[in-house]
């Protein structure tokens, strides 16, 4: 299999499972959505008041959408990244505060709460103190081309602290944006303006496609400047987070408390269930411990009624 339909099969996998981090759901609102408002200033468009934007610059539209957050974890009930969750919150209040602070990598294993925990720290920031000061812009993958005019945007709102946030961020060895993104997080004149972070997920520490850097390689006189070339990218992150396969004592416990929040009752066997839906899916995540949750509450309240 070519790392080219490797990677494609493996962002349709995702897509499948849905955007929402842990839950599978409840991301940032996509596309054209009823709710959004688009805002129309000097550079194309402004943030006009609202908290969490996405930015789009395709099929003749370029500019920021105002969109709902989405549904959000509370940061207590995401279980077992407890280390990630501190490093990742202290670092965007110091942020948001206006000290120092890194671009974040979130990686890892997919369905491991990456998104959820990016939504979840920014809206507990959001909420806590910081209102509106705090703001939330999704890039989609295939809108990075763009990153320029979206900093020429974020310019004219320099009382803002802004992230910008990419779910799902990797390249195949046909892309070429990964070059340009390297300099464009380093910041200065023409880069990342100093009031913006860029925070991104990717299941690859390194954001290539395996097998990417074997074929460079192959053409390359010096081997060592190709593997060099894909490490520097991951490099312009200050932070990185790593997201590992969980153990069944972890995923059971995301089990029983999502049955929790979504109105159920542990029932006699729950556990032996939950256990047949991982060896089912194949791996234990806190997005499967979510699907099983919603089945397992499902049944549930369908007898009660």
């Amino acid at each position: 299999m070519t790392d080219r339909i490797e990677f494609l099969l493996e962002r349709i996998a995702v897509a499948l499972e849905g955007r929402g981090g842990i839950e599978g759901r409840g991301g940032i609102e996509g596309r054209g959505g009823i709710e959004g408002r688009w805002g129309v200033g000097s550079g194309g468009c402004k943030l006009e008041g609202g908290k969490v934007y996405v930015w789009q610059s395709h099929e003749g539209l370029r500019g920021l959408q105002s969109v709902s957050m989405g549904d959000v974890s509370l940061l207590e009930s995401l279980i077992g990244i407890d280390e990630q969750k501190r490093k990742l919150y202290d670092n965007t209040r110091q942020f948001a505060e206006g000290f120092p602070s890194n671009n974040v990598l979130l990686w890892g294993v997919r369905g491991t709460g990456k998104s959820s925990l990016v939504k979840s720290v920014v809206s507990s920031l959001q909420g806590d103190f910081l209102g509106e000061r705090l703001v939330l812009v999704e890039i989609y993958r295939e809108d990075l081309g763009s990153f320029h005019e979206l900093f020429e945007v974020l310019r004219d709102h320099r009382d803002k602290r802004v992230i910008i946030f990419c779910d799902d961020l990797s390249f195949d060895s046909r892309d070429a944006d990964y070059k340009s993104l390297k300099s464009v997080l380093e910041g200065g004149i023409e880069g990342r303006p100093s009031h913006v972070l860029f925070y991104a997920t990717s299941n690859r520490r390194h954001l290539m496609a395996r097998g990417m850097g074997e074929n460079e390689e192959k053409a390359s006189i010096h081997m060592g400047e190709a593997v060099e070339e894909h490490v520097s990218l991951s490099d312009r992150f200050g932070l990185w987070l790593g997201f590992h396969a969980m153990d069944q004592e972890t995923y059971l416990k995301i089990v029983s408390n999502y049955v929790e929040s979504l109105g159920g009752e542990l029932e006699e066997g729950w556990e032996e269930f939950a256990k047949a839906w991982s060896r089912q899916r194949g791996h234990l995540s806190g997005r499967v411990a979510y699907q099983c949750a919603c089945d397992m509450v499902g049944r549930f309240l369908t007898r009660a009624g």
